[in-house]
Order: structure tokens, then sequence, then C-alpha cells
């Protein structure tokens, strides 16, 4: 009788960073792609789930010090199922190294 072997599969997110672990130098092109595509098609749930990844790759622990927000707080907070306040959010994205600043669009472009 074959014993059977369990296979262990990484998920996409930990796949996704484990990779900006190695290429942090990547993840400011990363978070704009998210930011342009959440403009797009407004889906809040992938643009939480991308902060929440580099949330992680960023250490979300130092993160939780620097916002004065819990660390379940924040994971919470960029969770899919939850609609975070702006406030929260901003102050996740400034602990990360970053700032939500308008971009103007081009209404007229088709």
């Amino acid at each position: 009788m074959r014993q059977s072997q369990e296979r262990t599969y990484r998920t996409l997110d930990e796949t996704e960073g484990g990779y900006y672990r190695n290429h942090p130098e990547e993840i400011d092109g990363y978070l704009s792609i998210a930011f342009e595509e959440y403009a797009k098609d407004s889906c809040t749930a992938a643009l939480l789930s991308q902060l929440r990844m580099i949330a992680r790759v960023k250490d979300i622990s130092t993160s939780a010090q620097k916002t004065e927000i819990t660390r379940n707080c924040i994971q919470k907070a960029l969770s899919e199922k939850e609609n975070p306040k702006f406030e929260n959010v901003n102050a996740i994205m400034n602990a990360m190294g970053y700032s939500l600043t308008p971009q103007g669009l081009d209404i007229h472009a088709k």
C-alpha cells in the first residue's frame, strides 16, 4: 500500500509577496499599477488585497506601530470583506512610506 504524500502549494499572494521581498525596488511600480487598475474598475477587494500583500512585505507589525493602529485592525481594514475608512487606508499607506495624491485623468481620452 502506497502512502499518499500531500502536496503543499503556495498561494498567489504568497508567491507575489516572496517576489516583492526579493525585489523591493519594484513595489512602487506595482502599487502605481494597482491604483491605476482601481481607477478603471473600482474593484475595492482587489486593491485591498494588493495593499494587504505589500503591507506584509513591508512588515505589517512595523506599519502598525507607526500608525498607532493595531496589527489586527490593519489586517481587518485591508480585508476584502471590509469597507475601510479613508483615514485608515491613508495612515497605512503613510506608514508604508507612501502618500495618496491625486493624479489628473484625461477625461476626453477614448
